[in-house]
């Protein structure tokens, strides 16, 4: 007979592997938002490039969360294979090699395939990011996927502040993007190999990948899933168009009107760190409600911002209100199921990719046919439809106690 396997001891939340793995991922989340915002900082730019015309703009843009949902979907089978580590060590450098494509092309059909593949893969790379940090927070036995979304909103500021440089030296997108994607790809390359693996989660990201397959109803989760896609729309307003509504609709220089998301992201930022504190202390509808309206009242302000510098203003006003809705409609779908929690926020997640696919077209569609003020009410009513849906981010008793 042979000898009995030695018992592993199964790592602690302490453990030095679950720490690195959780530092690198959150490097990992900081690279994605980088190249991202990178991307989407200097859609006017690549417009002007590749002689994009304003009514296929939105074309373009739409494509790419189109893409990235089949993306996510094909990584699903991938991460069943061979795990989500790999799938993201893999998928990370070519993103940031779709990204310098983004900029080394001349022709249509060129920026076609460059933000076609840039699609597929962040689609890969977002699924298999959240999957590896949902293993992560299983082994944790808490919350800390909002520390990694925070990681990716410094990450957009990085990117946005290094996009302006880059107009206000006239870098031109060859070499901004090539720059970039030269250093950005081997960090990830680098960062690849401190992903936690199954030494260091054992079956957490199987256990929560087998706990998003469950079914669960879909009523009660339509609520928050309409407010994810209201919040994601008014997202994908300010990630493509707010660069662009400074350069064309207020006259702006570029380098400057790249403030517009850095400001942003600065304020998503800010508010992620301070919202917990604030639902603790108000409760979750209060903030949501209060999130709302100042997410509207950003966007009223960016259609009457008489200069730039009031349009940096709004957007950053915006980017505060905005903050508030995304992390309680998870939190709150995982109030409703709370033994099926990665369940319902895989459902709430696939409304990220409805609202950008909404979001960018309305707001190209409506900006051609008039102009961009009157295009930015679009988001501003939809994200004012949040309000009476307040009433589902509350605790399950509160909602008993309503229904009765």
């Amino acid at each position: 007979m042979s000898a009995a396997p030695p018992v592993q001891s199964v790592p602690t939340p302490t453990a030095p592997g679950l720490r690195v793995g959780r530092a690198a991922l959150a490097v990992s989340f900081l690279l994605q938002g980088t190249t991202f915002a990178l991307l989407v900082t200097c859609i006017p730019e690549i417009q002007h490039r590749y002689g994009l015309s304003d009514g296929l703009l939105p074309v373009f843009l739409a494509a790419v969360p189109i893409l990235a949902g089949v993306g996510s979907i094909l990584s699903e089978r991938l991460v069943k294979r061979i795990g989500a580590r790999a799938v993201l060590r893999a998928v990370q450098p070519a993103v940031c090699l779709s990204l310098a494509g983004a900029g080394l092309g001349d022709s249509l059909w060129q920026l076609a395939v460059a933000l076609g593949a840039f699609g597929l893969l962040v689609g890969a790379l977002d699924a298999s990011m959240n999957m590896l940090g949902v293993g992560l927070q299983h082994r944790y036995g808490r919350s800390i996927m909002i520390g990694f979304h925070a990681a990716f909103s410094l990450g957009g500021i990085l990117g946005a502040a290094i996009a302006g440089l880059g107009s206000h030296y006239d870098l031109g997108l060859p070499l901004l993007f090539g720059t970039a994607a030269a250093v950005i790809a081997p960090l990830a390359v680098l960062t690849g190999t401190r992903f936690a693996g199954p030494a260091e989660l054992g079956d957490a990201v199987r256990d929560a990948a087998e706990a998003a397959a469950r079914s669960i109803p879909w009523r009660p989760l339509l609520p928050l899933c309409l407010a994810m896609a209201f919040a994601y729309i008014a997202d994908a307003s300010v990630s493509n168009y707010s660069v662009k509504y400074l350069t064309d609709g207020l006259g702006s220089r570029e380098d400057l009107a790249k403030l517009s998301y850095l400001g942003y992201m600065v304020a998503m930022l800010l508010g992620r760190a301070l919202g917990d504190r604030a639902v603790q202390r108000f409760g979750a509808v209060p903030v949501v409600r209060f999130g709302a309206a100042l997410a509207a009242l950003g966007f009223g302000l960016a259609a009457l911002a008489p200069a730039a510098w009031a349009g940096i203003a709004a957007f950053t006003v915006l980017g505060f209100g905005i903050c508030a809705i995304i992390p309680q409609v998870f939190a709150a779908g995982g109030r409703l199921f709370p033994a099926d929690s990665d369940a319902a926020v895989a459902r709430l997640n696939l409304f990220n990719y409805v609202g950008f696919l909404i979001g960018s077209p309305l707001v190209g569609a409506i900006a051609d046919a008039s102009s961009y003020r009157w295009a930015l009410l679009a988001p501003m009513l939809l994200v004012l439809a949040v309000l009476p849906l307040a009433e589902r981010f509350a605790p399950r008793p509160a909602l008993a106690r309503a229904a009765a």
